[in-house]
């Protein structure tokens, strides 16, 4: 598949390597696994040396880096290097006499291997960075890790960072453009299949692409099959961020994938306070977020939480939850499931793209649901223009009959007597307005 989008991230890129060249710059790049960090710095920089840093012992590490090295800057270097730090310094030494990137990706591993590199890198970094032409690229994939190494005060490489770039997944627009460019013929509820399974990850979207997974049933195939990616894929992807309690952590996002979204539901399935969970979920690592009332008080308990990540809501949904079935082989049985309740379980999936949908259009300041308490007078979308006095209220229905927009402006009394001074405009959104 071809290099869709990040216009962006490589213009940021590349100005970076442009003031590189006059004194060093550190630039860290984070992001879930498969969302194409490794694909932009290499789109961004076609000459670097890029090292992997690898569940390995240090002193075999370092002499693969020297091979990389070598080979990548055209040098010869002498003498054997057993710590990295000794190795990082000779890098440093000879930004001195040249210019080039140098990429480290998967950063956060050497935690695992010499937890006083970090230190070493910050005083050699110090010492060098000023006098030197070195464009450092710190690559990683466990959020956690890597906002505690660059973010915690306590830690020695805080605030050596120049730049930081958290890569997002596909937008809508890049996902409908890489579809219609694949598959012309495809059908709305293709491209909402294609959302919601990909979540518009950059590694999930290829391999969609080259096997012709356009259509439901042919995604469902591919994930659904004995040599899959995708059975493993929440499981491979998050017991390293959770370590030991992954189990409680794995439980809450399959209840929260199952639509039980608020604390108290998923305690009462628990029977144990999640709270401590529930915050590192979603400030530590970063899966789930909060979602409160659009014109909630900033102490509102009023609260719901969602995963962020399409495809991890849907491994948990799906995969996790049927696991017996999966380690059997069983896959015929959980893709008949994910069939029968496809049409509900993505309704929430259609909100979420026209949201993203508004937001792109960089129309209004605010955009979010609204509820009263009860989850009465549900409201799928209001996007707000303080500035211009503008509401949008919208209903979200796949079938466009189901629209009633008697029934939405009923919803919104409360919300017409306190904005009086808006000019409100009501209408409906469905599958056929993808």
């Amino acid at each position: 598949m071809k290099f869709y989008n990040r216009e962006k991230e490589l213009a940021n890129l590349k100005n970076i390597e442009k003031l590189s060249n006059q004194s060093s710059n550190m630039t860290v790049i984070v992001g879930r696994r498969r969302i194409g960090k490794t694909k932009l710095v290499k789109e961004a920089y076609p000459n670097h040396v890029y090292l992997f840093v690898s569940k390995k012992d240090e002193a075999l590490l370092c002499e693969e880096f020297v091979g990389i090295i070598q080979s990548s800057l055209d040098i010869k270097i002498l003498g054997e290097f057993k710590k990295f730090s000794i190795l990082f310094e000779y890098i440093m030494q000879l930004a001195q006499m040249r210019s080039f990137t140098l990429i480290i990706d998967e950063f956060q591993e050497f935690l695992f291997i010499n937890s006083t590199l970090y230190s070493d890198m910050q005083n050699i970094w110090d010492q060098y960075k000023d006098k030197t032409k070195m464009n450092l690229v710190l690559s990683g994939s466990i959020y956690s890790l890597m906002k505690r190494i660059f973010e915690d005060k306590k830690e020695p490489l805080f605030g050596r960072a120049n730049n930081k770039i958290n890569l997002k997944p596909f937008s809508v627009i890049t996902l409908k453009e890489i579809l219609s460019q694949n598959n012309s013929n495809f059908t709305n509820a293709d491209l909402l299949s294609f959302y919601i399974l990909t979540g518009g990850v950059a590694k999930y979207v290829e391999i969609f692409v080259d096997r012709g997974a356009f259509t439901l049933d042919t995604q469902l195939d591919l994930i659904f099959d004995e040599y899959s990616l995708f059975l493993e894929e929440g499981k491979n992807l998050l017991i390293e961020e959770f370590g030991k309690e992954y189990t409680t952590y794995f439980s809450i996002l399959s209840l929260i994938s199952s639509s039980k979204t608020s604390r108290s539901e998923i305690e009462s399935v628990l029977g144990k306070n999640i709270g401590g969970y529930l915050d590192r979920l979603e400030n530590e690592y970063t899966i789930i977020k909060k979602i409160k009332p659009i014109f909630a008080k900033e102490g509102s308990r009023t609260v719901k939480y969602e995963i962020i990540d399409n495809f991890f809501n849907f491994w948990f949904r799906f995969i996790y939850k049927y696991k017996s079935a999966i380690e059997i082989e069983n896959y015929e049985y959980v893709k008949e499931i994910v069939k029968r309740d496809f049409s509900v379980y993505s309704g929430r999936f259609l909100e979420k793209y026209f949201k993203e949908k508004l937001i792109l259009s960089n129309e209004f300041s605010n955009i979010g649901s609204y509820w009263e308490k009860g989850n009465l007078n549900e409201i799928d979308i209001i996007a707000i223009n303080d500035d211009k006095k503008k509401m949008l209220l919208c209903e979200v229905k796949m079938n466009p009959k189901k629209i009633d927009i008697k029934v939405l402006k009923e919803k919104a009394k409360k919300i017409v007597e306190k904005y009086q001074n808006y000019n409100l405009e009501y209408t409906g959104y469905s599958i056929e307005d993808m």
